[in-house]
This record gives C-alpha cells, sequence and structure tokens, in this order.
C-alpha cells in the first residue's frame, strides 16, 4: 500500500507518524521555517522576498474601510494595535504615545478586536475626538485593508505586526517577555522591534504568560514612550533596524 507524504518538523510531538521530518531551524523566521516544510524547497533556506506573507483585500474590505475612515484626508494616519491574548505582551504606554502623535499631527487610528474597546477608549482619552477606534468593527482582511492605508504600525507581539507584514506597513514591534529571535518578528520591508535587551530574566515564555513569573513585569514597564516614538520615527523615515 502506497501512503501519501506527511512532513512535519523533527521536533513535533507527532513525528513519528509523519513520513518526512524537516530540520527545525531555531535561526529562520517561523515563515522561513514554515517553507521549509514544502517539497518543492528541499532544504534551500528561501530567499527574504518569498518569507514575507501577503494579503489581497477586496472590494468589500476596501469598501469597510471606507465607511470608517469617512473623510479622513490630509493627515497620516498612524494605526496602533494595543491588544494580545497574552496579558504580559501588552505594552501600557499606547496612550501617552497616542497623544505624542496627535501632538505632531497625526491621526490615531486603534486596531483590534471587541476586547480592545477598553484600551481603544483610553487611547482616544489621551489622543483626542480625532482618534478612531476600529476594535471589533472590521474582518480580518479589512483590518489588513486598514493597516495598509497607514503610513506605519505600531503593535505587541501579536497578530497585527503579521497583517502589516503583508501589506507592507512600517512597522514597530513592542517585544516584552518575548524576543524577535523565536522567529515571530516583523517583516514588513521597513521595520523595527523595540525591547528590554539588558534583563537576564527576559525572555521568559516562547507566547507570554498571562502574569510575570517574578511580578515586576520591567520587560513592559520600563520600555517607554520616547523610546518607541523614536523607533516610530526611524521607520516612517526609511530606517530600520532589522
Amino acid at each position: 500500500m502506497e501512503y501519501a507524504r506527511r512532513t512535519s518538523f523533527d521536533t513535533s510531538s507527532g513525528r513519528r507518524l509523519y513520513t518526512t521530518r524537516v530540520v527545525y531551524r531555531e535561526d529562520l523566521h517561523h515563515a522561513a521555517r514554515l517553507l521549509l516544510l514544502d517539497a518543492s524547497s528541499g532544504e534551500r533556506e528561501p530567499a527574504a522576498d518569498e518569507v514575507r506573507p501577503r494579503l489581497h483585500p477586496g472590494d468589500v474590505e476596501r469598501r469597510a474601510v471606507d465607511a470608517l475612515l469617512g473623510e479622513v484626508v490630509g493627515q497620516p494616519l498612524v494605526a496602533l494595535a494595543p491588544g494580545s491574548v497574552w496579558a504580559t505582551k501588552r505594552w501600557p504606554y499606547y496612550a501617552p504615545l497616542a497623544a505624542r502623535l496627535a501632538a505632531r499631527g497625526a491621526r490615531v487610528v486603534v486596531i483590534g478586536g471587541g476586547d480592545d474597546a477598553a484600551l481603544a477608549a483610553e487611547i482616544a482619552a489621551a489622543a483626542g475626538p480625532t482618534t478612531l477606534d476600529a476594535t471589533g468593527k472590521l474582518s480580518l482582511l479589512a483590518s489588513a485593508e486598514l493597516i495598509g492605508r497607514a503610513g506605519a504600525l505600531v503593535t505587541n507581539d501579536s497578530a497585527p505586526q503579521h497583517l502589516a507584514s503583508a501589506m507592507g506597513t512600517p512597522t514597530v514591534t513592542v517585544f516584552g517577555p518575548t524576543v524577535p529571535d523565536f522567529g515571530f518578528g516583523p517583516l514588513a520591508p521597513r521595520r523595527a522591534t523595540v525591547g528590554h535587551d539588558s534583563l537576564d530574566c527576559r525572555p521568559c515564555d516562547r507566547h507570554g504568560p498571562q502574569r510575570c513569573p517574578l511580578g515586576h513585569w520591567k520587560c513592559m514597564r520600563e520600555v517607554g514612550a520616547e523610546e518607541v516614538m523614536a523607533a516610530l520615527d526611524r521607520v516612517m523615515d526609511g530606517r530600520s533596524n532589522q
């Protein structure tokens, strides 16, 4: 009997059930690791232009974003994505950052699910009534369309950074308990990551625990809005730390 080819990483818990096992490369971005599972790639390391994902929103998504933005013209649009299912991955200073952006004349739009509405309200209170709240109002693909229209995105180590990578939007990702070396950082052509690199306890988890194991949460509390703003300036000016 001829069995279908089944491929997994050699680290998979069910690897004995697969006919082909591919070496899990810690040194690669996870998108490149997944491409290695493709039989046609062999063991060739994927090129950079192959690794970056792509999304193609359609007319439905464009109309949804048109309706949300209304007559927004003439102001640079900066998207903020303050949420995460992992509590310790939520950088706590989006509101002060939004206030700085508003003072510079930028229009802030908050991206996220319905559970992020309270964070959006906090940001709007700091940045003023021109803040756009898109939390819970758009599909995933429409959120990608909105991110694609922004001049930049500031996000936690969470899903919106991958949408920005797919849309080519300049991205700043704030890493707390996790680190880009795990292979889940931004892939946008212009990108920067910010993190508290001097902490011995970091990283503490591959995903981010719900509570800091040591109780101080310095990996996020000691990353200020000024540092993130500086990284945002770099990517918007065409500079990058990647």
